[in-house]
């Protein structure tokens, strides 16, 4: 597929675009993130706690997003009441109307279902979203099935299954930045798993002792397997040559080819029928294996080089424009890895995530109440479940929540819940005037919040 009208493009970090002058039925089809690859999605469920809550996330952006509403969300878990409270009538945030549809619910509507109770669930998600006055579709990713849903109820989508689905594709990015001539991270490809120990061979004389291993689709952490370039690694999972070949990718670190320094910037941007827009510069906060656990902005280093800012923007409009080619259409972040090598930068991107990010939701929640400032996001996951109520109590008794007008605080963004309907883990971002401000108030979460907590990933 290739869209070849052209795009325009509105570079403003620290300034939210108009989005979507669109009424919209959203669907969290967190489940759907690797079209159809089954195994991978267990894998996701077996190692990231309450998937089935994290939609929650989306409450406080989609009337940002969609705004010409009314907007419905369709989410697999109710959320928790509390924090509904708390963005609605003390942050005063327009929110969309819920509806609760399981994840075999949303992907029964390709087959004929046989089971009383699941056409009955089917049959009433139908008539709610059908009578919803929205005229469009939506959700975390595009496939097979809302385009069903869509077809179905008489709406329409604003994404394709193939646009979306090649917007994500990571080989294919790869393929589109070689052919623009930006610099790449040094890459082979394995057709199969018989080939990975050649690949890494070549990485060998290259220099690396370690590499990656990259599905073609992955997500949080899933489908990115660490190497060693001597062999001796265990059989690659079937899940990574779902897509096709696999990418193996030469690992960069301090100590490597002379590697001084890395950071890990994205570039938050906005595709629509027209035009491409670039609203905020981020910085990824990873673990100790490149796993996604939160994110701040500005990267407090940006202004450390000159010139960092403009090449990030750069790079990131020619890979929007292609985005838009493909005629994928949304919010996307564009993850870079900036080596510093005998104090020269070396700017290049790892991938695309073509879809509400883990950077999406913060970025424009803190930008609608402090446009200019700085914010830091990180997942916290707690060592015993709490209620919501009492965890806001807490942070309000610290006289560390944020309310409007506060030039700094805790914005508690959502709860990942148990079954029981306790917290076991939130996604917390703190905003304030400037990055230092923001550092020293996570710096004294433990104060402003007296449980056991960790960080944890996206």
């Amino acid at each position: 597929m290739d869209n070849t009208s052209e795009s325009t493009e509105h570079i403003h970090p620290g300034r939210l675009p108009a989005f979507w002058d669109r009424s919209v039925v959203f669907f969290a089809n967190l489940k759907s993130m690797f079209f159809g690859n089954i195994q991978q999605l267990s894998k996701l469920e077996s190692e990231v706690s309450g998937v089935n809550t994290y939609g929650g996330r989306l409450i406080t952006v989609v009337d940002t997003l969609f705004y010409g509403r009314p907007n419905l969300l369709v989410l697999e878990k109710a959320p928790n009441r509390s924090i509904l409270n708390y963005l609605k009538d003390t942050l005063k945030l327009s929110l969309p109307e819920i509806l609760i549809v399981d994840a075999n619910v949303y992907s029964s509507i390709t087959t004929k279902t046989s089971g009383k109770e699941l056409k009955y669930n089917l049959d009433c998600a139908k008539e709610r979203i059908s009578s919803h006055p929205a005229g469009w579709i939506d959700g975390y990713v595009t496939d097979d099935i809302l385009i069903r849903w869509a077809r179905k109820l008489g709406k329409s989508n604003i994404n394709t299954a193939q646009g979306c689905q090649i917007a994500n594709n990571k080989l294919l990015l790869y393929y589109h930045l070689v052919e623009k001539g930006l610099p790449v991270i040094d890459t082979e490809v394995a057709e199969s798993s018989d080939k990975i120990q050649d690949c890494l061979d070549k990485l060998k004389k290259k220099g690396y002792t370690k590499a990656v291993a990259k599905s073609q689709i992955g997500a949080s952490g899933i489908g990115m397997i660490a190497l060693s370039t001597s062999g001796s690694n265990k059989p690659m999972p079937e899940y990574m040559f779902y897509e096709g070949p696999c990418i193996i990718q030469g690992w960069m670190e301090p100590g490597i080819k002379g590697i001084e320094k890395i950071y890990s910037p994205s570039v938050q941007l906005f595709v629509d029928d027209e035009s491409v827009h670039l609203y905020d510069i981020t910085e990824q906060i990873l673990s100790k294996h490149s796993v996604h656990e939160g994110n701040i902005a500005y990267p407090p280093y940006l202004d450390d080089y000159s010139g960092l800012s403009e090449e990030l923007l750069g790079q990131a409009v020619i890979v929007a424009k292609w985005l838009h080619s493909q005629s994928y259409r949304g919010t996307a972040s564009v993850d870079y890895l900036v080596a510093v090598r005998n104090g020269q930068l070396e700017v290049r991107i790892c991938e695309i995530n073509a879809r509400v990010t883990g950077a999406t939701y913060p970025s424009v929640l803190a930008r609608h109440f402090i446009p200019h400032g700085a914010w830091i996001m990180r997942n916290l996951k707690t060592e015993e479940p709490i209620e919501g109520q009492r965890l806001l109590e807490l942070l309000d008794k610290k006289d560390a929540l944020y309310y409007p007008g506060r030039t700094e605080g805790f914005l508690p963004i959502n709860f990942n819940l148990n079954d029981e309907g306790r917290v076991i883990k939130g996604q917390f971002l703190y905003i304030a005037e400037n990055v230092g401000i923001c550092t020293n108030g996570l710096k004294n979460f433990s104060e402003a919040l007296p449980i056991g907590w960790e960080y944890d990933r996206d």
